[in-house]
């Protein structure tokens, strides 16, 4: 018996349902429920919550998430091979989970899941970023979900938290400190995981403010950032010529000085940048 459940311990799961980590579908199991169930822990308080999860393999986060009390789990998996293992848990929890069987990036969450709404997920590493940018960049803020607690690459987890003049610095930093609080909350060695990764993992924890942190229109913010970093070891007078012909006088405008290169800029200078832009 495990220890936060009465369904069988993950090894055992894997083995009955002859399961094995899919390196075409992004797969490295977690299988100790206890470390499950951590992560779980830092989505905050589950109760009167539906969570959404993405790629749940054998579903040893979504058993942490229902044994910490999620009103209701959504599951999107899109290997076939798990649903006999991730039924078992429907059975254990009446009502309370459901898996859809498909592409996360296909499906409609609202569809499904009752507001409030968390998202809490050990993604496959081969979509992490681009769903990570599209929970982040929804045509109305605030968006769908009241927090995102999800397991990337340390190197993405990074990127995600990054301030200003460092290596890790660039548009997932910009695109997630603008609308959320992003910290990291949980570090994983390759060895938590089955295979065994080749790089160590870490969990991101962002909460949605209520309004952005700095006024801009998010497509111009968005193009901005894109162009700024594609060519970060140009300077923005270069790097962003493509988006207006008189990106100097705007750069000035902004605070910004044209000579400077973009992951020397902060948020706030961009969000600068946008409003002048958008006043063109």
């Amino acid at each position: 018996m495990s220890a936060i459940d009465s369904l069988p311990p993950l090894r055992e799961v894997i083995a009955n349902h002859q399961l094995s980590a899919r390196k075409s579908l992004g797969q490295n199991f977690l299988l100790d429920l206890n470390l499950t169930a951590k992560i779980a822990r830092q989505a905050g308080d589950l109760t009167g919550c539906d969570v959404l999860e993405i790629g749940p393999g054998p579903g040893g986060l979504t058993r942490g998430l229902l044994a910490e009390g999620a009103r209701r789990v959504l599951a999107v998996e899109k290997d076939t091979r798990c649903l006999p293992a991730l039924q078992e848990i429907a059975d254990a929890y009446p009502g309370r989970f459901e898996v859809i069987n498909g592409d996360a990036l296909e499906i409609d969450p609202l569809e499904h899941l009752t507001p409030p709404i968390r998202i809490a997920a050990n993604l496959p590493y081969n979509v992490g970023t681009e769903l990570l940018v599209r929970w982040l960049t929804p045509k109305e803020w605030p968006p769908f979900w009241q927090s995102l607690t999800l397991m990337f690459q340390r190197e993405v987890a990074e990127r995600i938290v990054a301030q200003p003049g460092s290596k890790a610095y660039g548009r997932l930093a910009i695109l997630a400190q603008w609308r959320a609080d992003a910290r990291i909350v949980l570090s994983l060695p390759p060895g938590a995981f089955t295979p065994p990764p080749k790089v160590s993992s870490a969990v991101v924890h962002l909460d949605a403010l209520p309004e952005p942190r700095f006024p801009a229109d998010a497509t111009i913010l968005s193009r901005v950032v894109a162009a700024a970093f594609n060519q970060r070891r140009k300077m923005l007078r270069a790097s962003l010529k493509g988006i207006s012909p008189d990106i100097e006088a705007h750069l000035n405008a902004a605070g910004i000085p044209p000579t400077e290169r973009a992951e020397q800029v902060s948020l706030e200078a961009f969000c600068a940048l946008a409003r002048e832009l958008a006043k063109a």
